[in-house]
């Protein structure tokens, strides 16, 4: 489908992810029903804990213990840990909690207890270290087994001080409390996903686990020596609404946000699902005297007309707050380190107005998750949204500029910007359109990780003066003489010592095109030889004799190589100093006023504009290289 290199095919492709969803985790081939196989249940009779508290946890160091479950109604129940113990009884609700005192990493294997009236539960080989969560979408879920490399990391997995978890799928309205233990049926893969079990790390239960976690996990675990758990809490073809508290989104003055709940609560109030039953059973009917005229025989577990009451748009799993309520939810008051989020695909498909109400939801859901923690200063690390198609090059770059994806990308590190300059001592960031594949999961996961776990070991564990971990910045930006001049706060160049590309420029009639860059003159030495400053660029086009904004990295795979000078892995982000949304570029062609969404042929004739601008661009580039062979 990519290979149609169109923007027809890039729609079509969206439309397939949208009704598929992305890409989940398997486990080892089972004999099972085509169905959720459910192995110990969220809530438990009599007394149980909830499922995140089981033997071969992890447990947070140097933080309140917070342990929690059920029993029956009034019942007292007593929970014991590394010498302490805490009480607490049991509500009409059944619901109990208990607090114990924070303790110190430990890699020897300790137990838990918990004592009811009649029954006793005990949980070995526990030990105390620090936990991670994992978000995001299925570039994040997308496992160890698939990526590239990833077979020498599998047969080297061997770290009983790393403890896994993977949260099954879950979603609202309502909160969820825990989770199941189970066998979970993908209809992606046609097999089941063991999830909702804490694994030791070794090779086999290492394979499936998020790609980018392991490699996090392994790289903390061995420059700090403390044990490391990680809690794979993402969900493929997911948005960044559906991770935010349906509260927290209602609350928002945000109007794109607005549109979208009162656009999801129009389609509940509408369904009707009696009728649907009706439809589905005529649809049914129709399909079995089909299949007998034509001779063919009917499966046996399709005799039978359909009889459920399907729930319609409030079972979407995307429906806002639904995987904060299914997946986070279950883990809220457990004492976590951090937590790493990968995600933004998904929200790629709705133009500007998507990456405007991304802008306005992502820093809410940061918050609310950090409160789900019980910590407002939680480092919550991003990584950014990763490549998707054939790369950008010089013949189709503006074309190319037209992805609502790229604007997504560039509000993840607004955001973080944002954050950053506020004051936020544990808000990290980190590029990865770099490791680029025209697959929509890139399998270059391993650097990803790596390039993260850089920033949790410079800003938690205290390397920052072994390993770097911040993107080079942006500090000021000056228009001169047909010039733009942008001041970094580090100096960059091109890995590759050659042309730095990446940057496009524009004037008042929005058209950008690639900039030329060239170092800043500093002046010359006592040798007469110029001096260059490499934390200054100047950016320039014969095509833009005015220019008044730069774009950087502006493509979902993007023509771009600027990264911090030196052995250092950092790119430069995705970034642009314009605020024009993607449809009123290059201006006038939609007329004086742009209504959103677009339709089909207005993306066309943005998509033809582009493509003109790109021609225009290459003849103009054909003429000068022939006025120059046949100069005098």
């Amino acid at each position: 489908m990519q290979g149609m290199n169109k923007f027809t095919g890039s729609i079509v492709l969206m439309g397939m992810m949208v009704a598929m969803g992305f890409l989940p985790r398997p486990v080892l081939a089972q004999k099972m029903p085509r169905k959720d196989v459910v192995d110990v249940l969220a809530t438990g009779e009599g007394l149980s804990v909830s499922n995140v508290f089981q033997t071969d946890m992890m447990l947070q160091r140097d933080k309140p213990i917070h342990v929690w479950g059920w029993a029956e109604p009034g019942e007292q129940v007593t929970v014991m840990f590394a010498g302490k113990q805490a009480v607490d009884k049991a509500g009409q609700n059944r619901a109990w909690k208990v607090s114990l005192p924070g303790v110190p990493a430990s890699s020897k294997p300790q137990q838990m207890t918990v004592k009811g009236k009649k029954k006793t539960l005990v949980l070995d080989n526990i030990l105390v270290g620090d936990i991670w969560l994992l978000g995001g979408q299925s570039n994040m879920e997308f496992e160890l087994a698939k990526v590239e490399n990833g077979s020498l990391e599998i047969i080297s997995a061997n770290f009983p001080e790393i403890r896994i978890l993977t949260v099954p799928y879950g979603q609202g309205p309502k909160l969820n409390r825990g989770f199941d233990r189970l066998h979970e049926w993908s209809d992606w893969s046609g097999r089941h996903f063991r999830k909702g079990d804490w694994d030791i790390c070794t090779p086999e239960t290492a394979r499936e686990l998020s790609a980018i976690g392991y490699v996090f996990a392994r790289r903390v675990h061995k420059a700090c020596q403390i044990p490391i758990g990680v809690i794979d809490a993402s969900r493929g073809g997911t948005t960044v609404e559906t991770w935010t508290p349906l509260p927290v989104l209602r609350a928002m003055e945000s109007e794109p946000t607005k549109v979208k709940l009162a656009t999801f609560d129009q389609l509940v109030e509408e369904w009707d699902a009696k009728a649907d039953l009706e439809k589905r059973i005529v649809s049914h009917r129709q399909w079995i005297e089909q299949q007998k005229r034509e001779g063919k025989p009917i499966p046996d577990d399709n005799k039978q007309p359909p009889g459920d009451l399907r729930p319609g748009p409030i079972g979407n799993h995307n429906f806002p707050g639904h995987c904060y309520a299914g997946m986070i939810s279950p883990l809220a008051g457990l004492s976590v380190k951090g937590a790493i989020f990968h995600q933004g695909y998904n929200n790629a498909f709705d133009g500007s107005t998507g990456a405007e109400m991304y802008r306005d939801i992502f820093p809410e859901m940061i918050t609310a998750w950090r409160q789900a923690f019980d910590n407002p200063e939680m480092p919550f690390g991003i990584l950014s949204l990763c490549t998707d198609g054939y790369p950008q090059t010089r013949e189709d770059y503006c074309e190319k500029m037209f992805n609502a994806g790229i604007e997504i990308r560039a509000v993840q590190y607004q955001t973080f910007l944002d954050l950053h300059k506020a004051g936020d001592q544990n808000i990290g960031f980190v590029s990865t359109y770099d490791l680029r594949r025209r697959w929509y999961h890139p399998q270059l996961k391993l650097p990803a990780g790596e390039r993260i776990a850089r920033w949790a070991l410079a800003t938690q564990y205290g390397f920052d003066r072994q390993v770097q971990w911040k993107p080079p910045m942006l500090v000021d930006m000056e228009k001169n003489d047909g010039t733009i001049l942008l001041k970094l706060d580090t100096e960059v160049s091109d890995p590759q010592d050659s042309t730095i590309q990446g940057f496009a420029i524009a004037g008042a009639d929005r058209k950008f095109h690639p900039a030329e860059v060239a170092y800043a003159e500093k002046g010359k030495d006592g040798r007469g030889r110029m001096q260059y400053d490499r934390r200054q660029l100047v950016l320039t086009s014969r095509m833009v004799p005015e220019p008044v904004h730069f774009r950087y990295a502006w493509g979902r795979n993007p023509l771009a190589n600027l990264q911090a000078t030196g052995n250092k892995d950092l790119p430069f982000a995705t970034q642009r100093s314009d605020d024009w949304r993607m449809e009123e570029v290059p201006l006038g062609v939609l007329g004086e006023e742009v209504v959103l969404p677009i339709s089909r042929g207005d993306r066309n004739k943005i998509i033809q504009a582009l493509r003109e601008q790109d021609k225009q661009r290459r003849l103009k580039e054909a003429e000068q290289v022939i006025e120059a062979n046949n100069g005098p």
